[in-house]
């Protein structure tokens, strides 16, 4: 790895001919092909695989789930060792490994035969696609962008969530006429060729290292006449460490509404599909549900970039959490297909929301500078809580029945989450007091 500050290869103008363009945009694109890459991990797509491993391994739902435990407490602990890293080194060979590490789990998956050996595979593969992919690629826009931040970071969101929409449309055809497993064997040729291919081709550090600034800017910006810089300058040049971070009240906030929607949204995207099965309909059906949600998301999250460019991040945060308390109401009164799309819409809405504010709020509370380190510094947190939620969900299942207490209790906790954002204010840098 190349040492802070030491120029790293220029970037690929051979395969980037785009000399006009900021490159920014060219690690922006491959934001998007990485995080589509790597959806297989997340809950939207699990769920297709639920209810036919279920059936096929006698497995129940919470031996099931609590892989998907298993890969949040993983990223959340990775993400830990990963920040500093990714401060100093960039994000190059963290996405590459990160791409061959989930390739190779898609395979395990394929050929697992005991639950124990699902929670390793999984894990593993969720941890690198978190700590990995997601982390990555945020620290990697977070150099590359400030006043455009939001813009260039829909990109990684749309990836991940246009993944979670098509990827169980282009499987279930597999799952239905060859099995499950001929299915992870798909995804994982998939999944390599197109995160860590890309990663090692185009990603790169920060900017500076080729004389260029954040956002494509001719210069680094300067104080105006009457000597302040604007609000989201000033952010990215107050230089804040891990120590005053987390003396603000602010980060402690952040930290709550992170391990809050973390706790709730993974399990309800992990759940819902196997709920409205349970409520009648079929189950490719039901893959449209998830089409309808992670589409949704995925177009509305270059609204929301639109959005946090132009307002703080934390009323988009609030935003989000009003969106997921209404589909929370909404599922729970769900006992048909239109009821379930309806559910779909809203949740979507507030997935891309998340999509973006998952990877911004540090950045955009505390700079480009110690991103890593700080989301780093706060992942132990989000590992107590943030990964209960899909096992809590489907033992609340086996032992009620239903899921509907589970979408009670994930209510209560973004409502939670909507408090914590109105109590976190931008906090203002010791230098600056």
């Amino acid at each position: 790895m190349k040492q802070a500050g030491s120029p790293e290869s220029s970037p690929p103008r051979l395969l980037w001919p785009f000399k006009q363009l900021y490159y920014g945009w060219g690690i922006a694109a491959t934001t998007l092909l990485i995080s589509f890459a790597s959806a297989p991990m997340y809950g939207a797509v699990l769920s297709i695989w639920v209810k036919p491993i279920g059936d096929d391994m006698g497995w129940s739902r919470t031996e099931i789930a609590f892989a998907f435990t298993v890969g949040s407490f993983v990223g959340s602990m990775l993400t830990s060792a990963m920040g500093p890293i990714l401060d100093r080194h960039g994000a190059r060979t963290v996405t590459v490994v990160a791409g061959v590490i989930i390739a190779s789990m898609l395979v395990g998956l394929a050929l697992m035969q005991a639950p124990w050996q699902m929670w390793i595979f999984f894990g593993a593969g969720r941890g690198a696609a978190i700590a990995g992919i997601q982390f990555g690629s945020t620290v990697a826009l977070a150099n590359w962008f400030v006043h455009k931040r939001g813009r260039a970071s829909a990109y990684a969101g749309f990836g991940l969530r246009f993944g979670q929409a098509v990827m169980p449309l282009m499987v279930l055809p597999i799952i239905l006429t060859l099995g499950w497993r001929s299915a992870y064997g798909a995804l994982a040729v998939s999944t390599l060729l197109l995160a860590a291919v890309p990663a090692f081709l185009f990603m790169r550090r920060r900017p500076e290292d080729y004389g260029l600034h954040p956002d494509g800017a001719e210069a680094a910006p300067q104080q105006a006449p009457g000597g302040t810089l604007s609000a989201r300058d000033a952010v990215e040049q107050a230089q804040w460490t891990v120590r005053q971070a987390f003396r603000t009240p602010a980060l402690w906030m952040v930290v709550v509404v992170l391990s809050a929607y973390g706790f709730a949204q993974t399990a309800v995207n992990l759940h819902a599909v196997a709920s409205f099965q349970e409520r009648g309909v079929s189950f490719a059906a039901s893959t449209t549900i998830v089409f309808i949600w992670a589409m949704t998301s995925a177009v509305s999250t270059f609204f929301w970039g639109w959005l946090i460019d132009r307002t703080h991040i934390r009323f988009t945060m609030m935003a989000t959490g009003l969106f997921y308390l209404i589909s929370m109401v909404l599922i729970i009164q769900a006992d048909s297909y239109l009821d379930a799309v309806v559910f779909s819409l809203f949740w979507g809405i507030g997935a891309g929301g998340w999509s973006l504010g998952f990877r911004l709020l540090i950045p955009n509370y505390f700079g480009r500078r110690s991103t890593g380190a700080i989301r780093g510094a706060t992942a132990p947190f989000l590992a107590i809580v943030g990964p209960v939620g899909p096992t809590l969900a489907g033992y609340i299942r086996d032992t009620t029945g239903d899921y509907e207490l589970a979408f009670m209790v994930f209510a209560g906790v973004f409502v939670i989450g909507i408090v914590s954002m109105l109590l976190a204010p931008p906090p203002r840098h010791p230098s600056a007091r």
